[in-house]
Order: C-alpha cells, then structure tokens, then sequence
C-alpha cells in the first residue's frame, strides 16, 4: 500500500490514540456531500475566526470535507449558539465553541435560549490559550508583587476586550486575589485597549499574552504574568500567577460543537477527522502561533469538559459582578 500523506496522517493519529487517552476509533474523511458550515461567534479577525478558518482549510483539502465560515457575532456569542441549536442535526453546521456562550453566559445571563450541555452534540475539543496581564514598562513594575505593591498606592486602570469578557473576568479576579482596586474600562475588542494601551491612556491591559509577542519583544510592554497552570513554551519568560504565589488559572478554550441529536457515528468520524486536521504539522505550528495548546479528547471527554467548566467558570463570574 503506498503511504500517502492522509494514510501517514491516520495511522500515525491511531497510534498517538492507542498509547494515550481512549478516543473513538473512526475512519478520518468526509462526513457530507453538502458543505458544512462553522459559525463563529465573533466578528471576523479574532481567534475563533482564524482556528475556523484553519478547521476548514484543511478539512477540506487533506480529507474533502468542503467547509465555509459562518461569522455570527452577538449578545455575548448566544445569537449564535441559539442558532446552531435549532438547525437540523444533520452533520452540516456546527459552531467553534468557546467559553462566552457555553462557560460564561450560563451563568451571566438570568436565562439563554438553548440549554448549553444538553442542546448541543459536542463533538471535537480543540484546544486554550491564556491571557495575561501587561504593563506600561515606565511604571517599573516586573512581577505580581510589584504590581500589588504599586495598585495599593495609585489604582490602576485595565483595558478588557469588554464587560463579560474573560480579560474582564481575568482583571476583576485578579483584583480579588490581590485585595486590590482598579479602574476597569472595557473596550469593543482587545485591538482598540491595545492601542489605548500604547497611547499611554492605560495602565495596563488583559490580553491573550503569545499574540501580543511582538510588543513584549519590543518592550512596548512588560507581561509580569500569564493565567495558565504551567508556561507557555514559545514566551518561556513570562512566569505564571501561581508560580508568584497567586492561584490564578484562566483559559480561553475552543472546540467543535452541533446541534442535539447528532448520529453517534458521524460524531465519532468528525471528532477524528478534526484530531487528523491538528496532527499536521503545519496546522500543529499555526496553533502555536495563536497560543494554543492542542489536546486531543473523545466525544463523552468532550461533552464532560463543557459540563465542568460551567461550574468552574460560575464563581469567577460571580466574584467579577457581571452575573445579571
């Protein structure tokens, strides 16, 4: 049998999955001969736009699965979850899942329209990626404690991506396990803080931390501080808040989710044609562009994460005062 790239692709995927945590045996390929629709909860530029388009592109030209994006912003990423919800569980939409509608707004908002475990087949995992806090570097300040130090003295102002966000809910449970005051003031999108940020008009900002590499690199400004539980490999100098002493873990995570009802078997192939997609290399080395760490779980480990993380991410909310 001649080894192709797609055969290489598989087996090697089977054997990272029989050494490793059980994950549903299917054959990676196309699932439909219609094109599938991604719906992004976001405007187009961000994160979840690019690991969409990503998800397409290579679905379709590694397995023949044609794929467009469906870009649905609003309302916290619930317009398009409820509409992702009431389409045909048929293989032919499904939504790049993120924290704001499945984690977050359960728990924000006094009522949503879809139920967000149980109204959705959750079918592939992607992966997170951690937002940090930075800082003007003429303020001096290069760790928690001299942030702590600093904001007991002058209350600093933070730029979020905006009221809900997970830079608001980061900054505010910051402030929490500091015992500090700060001024928040949200933005629509990190873009507009950040150049807020460089114009002098704040203190310090909330952001994902490996995409604003190049303004660390060029100390534009100083990350004292990432909320993942270990480093990230490519900013191998910017230190966690738990290794300061402060137990702060915070992770935007993404994944494959469709409508209720999905056949059993067509999720078990999409799951495994999505893992075939992020063993790639070069799909492998975007992701890390991005700040995301990849891991690979089944459909059940899937569904149990978005189930969790809803109690998970309920008190963080609460503390953040944006429960409504």
């Amino acid at each position: 049998m001649k080894l192709t790239r797609r055969t290489f692709v598989a087996a090697s995927l089977m054997c990272t999955t029989l050494l490793s945590a059980p994950v549903a045996m299917a054959e990676p390929g196309a699932w439909s001969d219609e094109p599938v629709r991604i719906v992004v909860t976001f405007p187009p530029g961000g994160t979840s736009d690019l690991v969409a388009r990503l998800v397409a592109q290579y679905l379709d030209t590694e397995f023949g699965q044609k794929a467009v994006v469906d870009n649905r912003p609003g309302a916290a990423g619930t317009v398009a979850a409820d509409y992702v919800a009431t389409q045909p569980a048929d293989g032919t939409t499904f939504i790049l899942a993120n924290n704001a509608p499945f984690t977050i707004a359960p728990t924000r908002f006094q009522t949503i329209p879809y139920e967000p475990v149980e109204g959705f087949t959750h079918v592939a995992y992607i992966g997170a990626s951690a937002p940090g806090l930075f800082v003007q570097p003429g303020l001096g300040i290069t760790s928690v404690d001299d942030y702590l130090a600093y904001a007991k003295e002058n209350p600093p102002t933070y730029g979020s991506s905006g009221v809900g966000s997970i830079s608001h809910i980061l900054g505010e449970a910051v402030n929490a396990k500091l015992d500090i005051e700060t001024i928040h003031v949200p933005y629509q999108g990190s873009a507009p803080a950040i150049q807020d940020f460089r114009a002098g008009v704040l203190d310090t900002f909330y952001d994902m931390v490996v995409q604003n590499s190049d303004m660390i690199e060029d100390k534009e400004a100083v990350a004292i501080a990432i909320a993942s539980p270990e480093r990230n490999p490519e900013l191998p100098d910017v230190p966690t808040f738990a290794e300061q002493g402060y137990d702060v873990v915070i992770e935007n995570w993404v994944g494959l989710s469709a409508p209720a009802g999905l056949d059993p078997a067509v999720a078990d192939q999409v799951n495994e044609t999505v893992l075939a997609v992020f063993a790639l290399p070069e799909v492998q080395q975007r992701l890390t562009d991005l700040g995301i760490t990849h891991t690979a779980m089944s459909v059940g480990d899937y569904t149990t994460f978005v189930e969790e993380q809803i109690d998970v991410w309920k008190p963080l909310i609460i503390s953040a005062g944006i429960a409504e």
